[in-house]
């Protein structure tokens, strides 16, 4: 057989199927956020007053599908909808604190 396409191995690499989680503008924000512990609809908006309603729904949908976080709902009235880490999105947090040191580096090497 011949060699695999430089396409084939861009849609199977293990960093490429990283970019399609935290793609969106707020994800590593929610995921920093949940780090810190379980929280509703209203108390994640207030975190980040900068997106709006409808970004943060569909951010919070692509997480919950790629397993990062669970959606718990409440049978009450009015309904009750919290958000929290999964295993796998505890084991994303080391990821996202390396993320944030280099930033933080980054950051002190532009100012020089």
């Amino acid at each position: 057989m011949g060699k695999k396409s430089e396409d084939d191995y861009v849609e199977n690499c293990p960093i490429s199927n990283v970019q399609k989680i935290v793609r969106g503008k707020w994800t590593m924000v929610i995921v920093f956020f949940l780090s810190q512990g379980t929280l509703r609809f209203g108390e994640l908006s207030r975190k980040i007053p900068q997106v709006t309603q409808a970004n943060l729904t569909k951010e919070l949908r692509t997480l919950e599908e790629y397993r990062i976080i669970h959606r718990e709902i409440y049978k009450e009235v009015p309904p009750k909808v919290e958000y929290s880490l999964t295993e796998l999105g505890i084991k994303f947090l080391p990821v996202l604190k390396s993320l944030e040191k280099w930033a933080i580096e980054y950051e002190k090497m532009l100012k020089q």
